[in-house]
C-alpha cells in the first residue's frame, strides 16, 4: 500500500482467497491499485517465501464500505477462518453480489 498511498485498514483471508479493507483517495483507479497489489504481493511471496506456483485469479471483487462500517469489517476479515467454517467462499461471494444489487453471470464467476 505504501507504493499507492493507500491506507491498509484489514487484511485477512484463507488459502484460497483474501480480503482487504482499504482506504483510497478518490484519485485512485481501483483497477491500478489491484494490479499493484496483485504485484507487489506475487513478487513477495515467489521471492521471500520460495512459493513459485501461487498465483491470482484473473479478477477481482471490489465493494465500498461507508466510514460507520468500517470497525464491523475489520472484524470481519480478523474473523475469516471462523467465518468460513460455516459459509463457502463461493457462498459468500454470492451473497455480497446479491446484496450489493449486482448483476452477474455465474459462468464468469469461477
Amino acid at each position: 500500500m505504501r507504493n499507492i498511498d493507500g491506507i491498509p485498514e484489514a487484511i485477512g483471508g484463507t488459502n484460497d482467497h483474501v480480503h482487504l479493507l482499504v482506504g483510497l483517495r478518490a484519485t485512485h483507479c481501483l483497477a491500478d491499485v489491484v494490479r499493484d497489489v496483485k504485484a507487489v504481493s506475487s513478487r513477495w511471496i515467489h521471492e521471500e517465501i520460495g512459493e513459485r506456483s501461487a498465483t491470482w485469479q484473473d479478477g477481482y471483487g471490489a465493494f465500498t464500505v461507508g466510514a460507520p462500517q468500517c470497525r464491523e469489517v475489520c472484524d470481519y476479515i480478523s474473523r475469516q477462518e471462523e467465518h468460513h467454517r460455516k459459509q463457502t467462499f463461493q457462498e459468500e461471494y454470492l451473497d455480497f453480489l446479491r446484496r450489493g444489487g449486482v448483476e452477474y453471470d455465474e459462468r464468469y464467476l469461477w
